[in-house]
């Protein structure tokens, strides 16, 4: 029988509970606060110590709405269920819970202890009688009923696949190879092509050359990385491939200045000219080149908007729709490329070559980014059957549809979603799944952090939805070790989903540690408890701001006391980038191999 109010470490600190020999506890200052959704009937309750000035912090409860209870909602059991009070936590001078309250009521098995503000230190660990995490199975109301069971049989998510991670290093390094066998091949041509002269001019001239076809190359493998093809978002990852899209966006617009500026120049010392007059020579005598340098400008355009000082300034709609001129930018520029491309006029097949490879890449945007998606609404039709409160500027949104499971979704993946309606209808946006998907429904859960996003708190039922995805490499796997979360304010959403995936024969080897500045940003809080109790999983609420807690959370030190045996864990992470960022080299000192840390940011 596991001990009531233990903390992860399984040490008690003078003046807490449970109190050594011979030692008095110290009467709390605040009475302890509730943490559990009072609808259903239950109280969980943690040790609690804090300044008598200070406010008291509680979790939002999780309001029930009138729509239809989704398969993974948490049922409150009937009033004649068989139930009984589980290790609630008493303190000296608080009155005890009322009975009727804690019936069914879950155990922590270690307490949450403010000592500043807010310092949740210990781990909230349920092994309660409530069973119930992402199957829905109501008791019979005329019998005396246990308790409701998760159960596999609705459930229509791809299921969890057994591996190493080993492909999730391996896949990534493998694409990146093809890069750069296309890269070499580009060099190849060049090289193969190139009349090679000694003259200044001539040598310039050949650099820009060189400059102008990886330019060619980059752009259209760029644009390949963003294609939104399922075998590269599913084995590299979203998250990834737009680091991998950014990086290489910086590298390309230096290349094709590069291009510019030596085709200037070694045509302007050939002629023995200043490069202003070279350039309108350039501009009014050779073939496509202004069209060539419009693309240019595109290019620099849409480079400026992506500067991480200006993208904090614009809106995602105006950073996502300057975007699009790249492509025609990309159009502009690749007759250019065979109009004054040395190494396209001396060979054909390298002008078949770099023409199926942009014929491709186009054909397999238009299919993945245009067809597809429309197929799949019609296939699918997804509407909006309901928008749920969950927090302060943070709304579920139920989808309903049919024939959901063809999708095949993973726990952790997200969708790209574009709102039919007069405002929402020209742009789509990325979001996660924040339970399993069911045949006919599917949730997801956003926080209000722009116009679009905002404004989902106001769709109305029956709103058509066009859906591209799944998406996302960002899924568990089964590597045989134990499972550490780290979410991060509105990252539980994925997290929270993942959670429930687990299989119960890993019981009592999850963890999972949720980090939230104050308790309003807490969300999930009745689903995760009842998961956590089904799984026998720890769930520990880290609530509070650094300044407000004297210390981090998440440090090296800190995780290490929360979770022991770290080092061997099965790490992912989400939220927001600064804190995914912390929370990853954390793990890294504290021996958690890069490679056992996953993780995904919620800054798109």
């Amino acid at each position: 029988m596991a001990d009531r109010g233990r903390s992860s470490d399984g040490r008690y600190p003078p003046g807490r509970y449970p109190p050594g020999p011979g030692q008095r506890m110290e009467p709390p200052q605040l009475p302890p606060p509730e943490w559990a959704d009072s609808a259903d009937g239950h109280r969980w309750t943690t040790t609690w110590k804090a300044p008598p000035t200070s406010a008291q912090p509680r979790l939002p409860h999780e309001q029930r709405q009138p729509w239809q209870t989704p398969p993974w909602g948490v049922a409150a059991a009937p009033p004649d269920a068989a139930t009984r009070a589980v290790g609630a936590v008493r303190l000296p001078g608080v009155a005890p819970a009322d009975p009727a309250q804690t019936s069914g009521g879950m155990r922590p098995a270690g307490a949450i202890r403010p000592t500043g503000a807010i310092r949740p230190t210990g781990a909230m660990r349920t092994t309660g009688a409530m069973r119930a995490a992402d199957a829905h199975a109501p008791a019979n109301a005329g019998t005396a009923a246990g308790p409701a069971t998760a159960s596999g049989a609705t459930r229509t998510a791809k299921p969890i696949a057994p591996g190493t991670g080993k492909a999730r290093v391996v896949i990534p390094i493998v694409v990146l190879s093809l890069i750069a066998l296309g890269l070499a091949g580009v060099l190849y041509l060049w090289a193969t092509t190139t009349l090679f002269q000694h003259t200044p001019g001539a040598l310039l001239i050949d650099v820009g050359e060189v400059l102008g076809l990886l330019s060619g190359y980059g752009v259209v493998i760029l644009v390949a990385l963003m294609a939104r093809l399922p075998p590269l978002e599913k084995a590299v990852g979203s998250d990834r491939l737009a680091r991998w899209h950014a990086w290489g966006g910086r590298i390309v617009i230096s290349v094709v200045s590069g291009h510019v500026v030596f085709t200037i120049l070694g045509f302007a010392v050939t002629a023995r000219k200043n490069a202003v007059s070279e350039t309108i020579t350039l501009e009014t005598t050779f073939p496509d080149i202004l069209m060539a340098t419009v693309a240019w400008g595109l290019l620099l355009m849409v480079a400026a908007f992506s500067m991480r000082a200006a993208r904090r300034r614009v809106a995602y709609e105006t950073w996502y729709y300057a975007h699009l001129y790249t492509y025609l930018a990309i159009a502009l520029a690749f007759s250019h490329q065979f109009a004054n491309g040395g190494a396209f006029a001396e060979s054909y097949r390298a002008r078949v070559a770099w023409s199926v490879l942009y014929t491709v890449v186009g054909s397999l945007l238009l299919w993945y980014r245009v067809i597809t998606p429309i197929r799949s609404a019609r296939r699918h039709q997804f509407t909006v059957q309901s928008v749920r409160p969950e927090a302060q500027g943070i709304v579920s949104v139920l989808i309903a549809g049919r024939e959901f499971d063809h999708l095949r979704a993973e726990p952790g993946q997200f969708f790209r979603w574009r709102f039919l309606t007069r405002e929402l209808w020209w742009q789509s946006h990325p979001y996660s799944l924040s339970a399993m998907p069911q045949p006919n429904l599917m949730r997801i859960t956003v926080k209000a952090r722009g116009d679009h996003s905002g404004s989902l708190a106001h769709l109305k039922p029956g709103t058509r939805i066009v859906a591209e995805g799944p998406y996302g490499a960002f899924t568990p796997s089964l590597t045989g070790r134990r499972v550490l979360f780290i979410a991060g304010g509105v990252g539980i959403t994925p997290i929270r989903a993942m959670f429930a995936a687990l299989p119960k024969r890993m019981s009592g080897g999850i963890t999972l540690l949720y980090r939230a500045s104050h308790p309003r940003d807490v969300v999930f809080s009745r689903e995760l408890n009842a998961i956590a109790d089904d799984r026998d999983a720890a769930l520990h609420y880290l609530i509070g701001s650094r300044r407000e807690l004297g210390y981090d959370p998440l440090d090296a030190e800190h995780l290490q006391r929360t979770v022991p045996g770290l080092h061997r864990y099965e790490a992912y992470v989400c939220g927001p980038t600064g804190m995914t960022q912390a929370a990853v080299e954390s793990l890294v000192a504290a021996g958690v191999p890069r490679r056992r840390i996953h993780h995904e940011s919620f800054d798109l």
